[in-house]
């Protein structure tokens, strides 16, 4: 990772003309081949599915999605011949359209003609079938037969239109979601960093990946399954991934700015820490949308694949574009007052301070209160998934707009079943023929209407039912599987029950069916990513219960809008229905991706202070004081990207976006910064134990030697007695002349200095890094240089210790990859210096530090597995 992190900010312009070439070369291309997305719900080997085929087999006229012109007059009866003057040529003017294979209205002749008229007279219907699905249409077929069907609207003649394709014609102009997404991104991003060109840059990363992945994702439709919805979720996902990704490693590289080091390598601490962690965070998102497949539908499959890829190429580009930019901008990632301020000033050596510090600090104090509280206010939140109620998507909960109008007008003509007819498609019809298999149906409890057509020439027909109650009406539910496993089997036919409210209740129970399969895979894989992240067992455990009580909130708020009707007004849907199938999978598994992501950023720097000082309190309380506010930021990023999704003019779309970014914000601010922690302070240091017998199972993917955790003192105490033997006695500095001041016991024993120097804050509260040697600004009570063999060749990754000469601990470090390392004392003193590093020789020195920085290089040696272990060598 840093040597590649090192060529891309060496090479800036190759990198930045392979993505301008990537996104130009991928527009070309889309923009010539076009989409090609599915509209349409289906689930494999499902009877609905079965019927939909037989159906597109026996009457392809039929084979496309089907809208529905309905009327209403004022006065009068739709039979007058005022009305029929203005419908019919209006009708005929649509069926002679090319794309628009059959028009069925009132004036039709035909057994069912008269049905298609309520019985008041004053409304009635056509339903308008094209050749193709609605994603297929040319935007000017459906704009013809919508223009042409409103030109029949008189004052005292009301027209409206629904469905599928109509529904495409009242969407918002492409791009305006994601502009104000990208938008509302670069008010927090603003607001964190205070820079212009610190803001611009997790934008331009994220830009890049959510086109490259929109770009391919309209090439992939083209050979694969890939609904209309996903570029939408792909968005929603990859802005919200980006823009994390680059302001976690932006964050750490502005912190290392502040502490001195060079810009280069600054980019190449922050990719070699931050990068890897985003590696981590990437592969989790990519297991939560794989946990998709699992359900066995080709919208989530879909949905998966086109989401997945985005998350890959904001991985990319957060560890390849961002170095890139980097190197452009070299100090000018901070603010003018900042590098102001570094030039005159030198480093900042303040401890993190802040509102996240404080907070941090709250947390280690009182635990048990803050973890309990947390939980609770989850508990609350998912009470309302006690209650979870699966079932179809209908018109009726869209906001208004003409398909809702004529959502209504369909229901107050004809009742609530009229918008989501049944399609009974029988092969066979048995011993009574097809008349009687109608009666059958027409004597069914829950039944409105029954109708049937000539059948096609393979003998194949089509009996359309309209039931008496709502597609979203659990009795609707209740109808299907009563013709299906009582009626059709009695009658001795073979017949299969279609249409859209029959495919959402397939998809509904299969999603009931398999929802614990989806959350048991989703959250063991992340399990097994993060055991292998961090080399823990409670770690990885930790996230995992996190991340179920965030999904169980967020179907919580899911159940509480749907079926309660909680907010339904605001976010313009209909309530007290069921929750659409499909959200309750693509919800969790877009929040588990993004959670995870908060889990990997936070624990990592806790992670990075453990193995540093082995102090499980100070690693909890450093990690949430450095990364609670970089959390908190991205939180409020993926929150305004979510909510933006209110203008997507897709319900379920903004459903979803509005759940998510409220599912966002409590997982951030309740559970990652009050609950996690909480529990990882009362648990303790068995936070990263693992096992013996699985850490030499788990395999090592950090690239280097094999980590090991700080020593306990009283290891530290055995290493340096092996090493060194007792220690002498030496006397502390002579005071200088002066006034006698009071006694102050320090680290040491000596006298008290000011607090070893810890990361100071930017603006998103990223910590920084410890000085390379030879940076401006090295303190005065430090210790540095390198760890090579006796060959000159550096030694990365040697975990090294400053402690007192009683074995207690100051400061640990690990040499960089030139074999360079640095540690900070408080204050002048003779102290202990310990090395260790698996495959060498362990040593311990005295040394003695002035008011000055101090030079030491160490060599070790090989270990020849004699002697002791700590035996001191070289």
């Amino acid at each position: 990772m840093a040597a590649w992190a090192r060529w891309c900010f060496r090479h800036p312009l190759v990198v930045l003309a392979l993505w301008a070439g990537a996104l130009c070369g991928l527009g070309a291309v889309g923009g010539t081949a076009g989409a090609d997305y599915m509209h349409a719900f289906s689930l494999r080997g499902s009877d609905s599915e079965r019927a939909r085929d037989l159906m597109a087999e026996a009457f392809p006229e039929r084979g496309g999605d089907t809208d529905t012109l309905v009327w209403k007059t004022g006065t009068g009866s739709v039979r007058d011949a005022a009305v029929r003057d203005r419908i019919e040529p209006a009708l005929a003017g649509i069926a002679a359209l090319k794309g628009v294979g059959e028009v069925a209205g009132p004036y039709t002749p035909g057994p069912d003609a008269a049905a298609r008229i309520s019985r008041d007279g004053r409304i009635a219907y056509a339903r308008i079938t094209f050749t193709r699905p609605a994603g297929r249409l040319p935007e000017s077929l459906v704009r013809d037969v919508a223009d042409t069907a409103l030109r029949a609207e008189t004052p005292g003649l009301r027209v409206e239109m629904g469905g599928p394709a109509i529904a495409r014609t009242q969407e918002p102009p492409a791009g305006t979601v994601e502009a104000v997404g990208v938008a509302a991104a670069a008010v927090v991003l603003f607001l964190a960093f205070g820079s212009l060109f610190a803001m611009l840059l997790p934008l331009l990363t994220a830009v890049c990946a959510v086109g490259t992945g929109l770009l391919a994702t309209m090439l992939l439709s083209h050979v694969t399954d890939v609904p209309a919805v996903a570029p939408l979720l792909g968005t929603l996902l990859g802005l919200g991934v980006g823009v994390d990704y680059a302001l976690f490693i932006v964050s750490r590289h502005r912190g290392s700015l502040l502490r001195g080091l060079a810009p280069e390598e600054s980019a190449v601490r922050a990719l070699t820490t931050a990068g890897r962690a985003v590696l981590f965070a990437g592969g989790t998102v990519c297991v939560a949308l794989a946990g998709m497949l699992v359900m066995n539908t080709r919208f989530l499959d879909g949905v998966a694949l086109t989401a997945s890829l985005t998350v890959v190429l904001s991985v990319l580009a957060a560890v390849t574009l961002l170095p890139a930019l980097f190197g452009v901008l070299g100090a000018r990632v901070l603010g003018r007052r900042r590098r102001h301020r570094l030039a005159v000033a030198g480093p900042d050596p303040r401890e993190p301070a802040g509102l996240a510090a404080r907070w941090s600090a709250y947390v280690e104090k009182r635990p048990r209160a803050v973890g309990l509280l947390a939980l609770a206010v989850a508990a609350v939140l998912a009470v309302p998934l006690l209650s979870l109620r699966l079932g179809p998507a209908d018109p009726g909960e869209h906001r208004a707009s003409s398909t809702r109008q004529a959502y209504d007008l369909l229901a107050e003509g004809f009742g609530p079943g009229a918008s989501g007819p049944l399609h009974v498609v029988v092969e066979r019809a048995g011993p009574a023929g097809t008349d009687g298999l109608v009666e059958r149906i027409r004597a069914t409890d829950g039944v409105a209407q029954v109708a049937s057509g000539p059948p096609a020439d393979s003998g194949t027909s089509l009996i359309q039912v309209v039931p008496a109650t709502s597609p979203r009406s659990a009795e609707t539910g209740v109808l299907v599987d009563r013709l299906r496993d009582d009626v059709l089997p009695d009658a001795g036919a073979d017949a299969h029950v279609g249409g859209v409210t029959a495919v959402f209740e397939d998809i509904a129970a299969a999603t009931a069916e398999r929802l614990p399969y989806f959350a048991g895979v989703v959250v063991g894989l992340g399990f097994l990513l993060l055991l292998v992240a961090f080399r823990s067992l409670v770690v990885p455990l930790t996230a995992a219960v996190t991340n179920l009580i965030a999904a169980a909130a967020a179907c919580g708020i899911l159940v509480a809008v749907f079926q309660w009707g909680w907010g339904a007004d605001v976010l313009g849907v209909a309530g007290e229905g069921p929750v659409p199938a499909v959200l309750p999978v693509v919800v969790p598994a877009l929040l588990f991706g993004l959670t995870t992501d908060h889990q990997v950023f936070l624990v990592s720097r806790m992670h990075e202070e453990w193995m540093r000082t082995g102090d499980n309190a100070r690693a909890v309380r450093v990690g949430l004081a450095e990364t609670g506010r970089v959390v908190t930021c991205a939180a409020l990023v993926v929150t305004g990207v979510s909510a933006a999704f209110l203008l997507s003019g897709e319900t379920r779309g903004a459903v979803a976006g509005t759940v998510l970014a409220a599912a966002v914000a409590l997982d951030a601010f309740l559970l990652r910064a009050a609950l996690v922690p909480a529990a990882m302070h009362l648990i303790g240091r068995a936070n990263w134990w693992l096992p013996p017998w699985l850490d030499r199972r788990v395999p090592h993917l950090a690239g280097g030697p094999k980590e090991t955790p700080p020593p306990a003192p009283e290891e530290l105490e055995a290493l340096v007695a092996a090493a060194l033997g007792p220690a002498t006695p030496v006397p502390p500095p002579a005071e200088p002349a002066g006034p006698a001041a009071p006694a102050a016991s320090g680290p040491c024993g000596g006298p008290a200095a000011r607090p070893v120097p810890y990361d100071p804050f930017d603006a998103c509260g990223a910590p920084g890094e410890a000085p390379a040697p030879g940076a401006r600004g090295l303190g005065p009570h430090v210790v540095h240089g390198f760890i090579v063999t006796p060959f000159g060749e550096p030694i990365h990754s040697v975990s090294l210790t400053l402690a007192c000469q009683d074995g207690r601990r100051l400061d640990r470090v690990s040499s960089l990859v030139d074999g360079s390392y640095i540690l900070a004392a408080p204050a002048p003193g003779v102290y202990v210096l310990a090395a260790t590093a698996p495959g060498y020789a362990s040593k311990a020195r005295h040394i003695m530090l002035g008011n000055g920085p101090l030079t030491y290089d160490l060599e070790l040696v090989e270990a020849v597995g004699t002697g002791p272990p700590g035996a001191p060598g070289g």
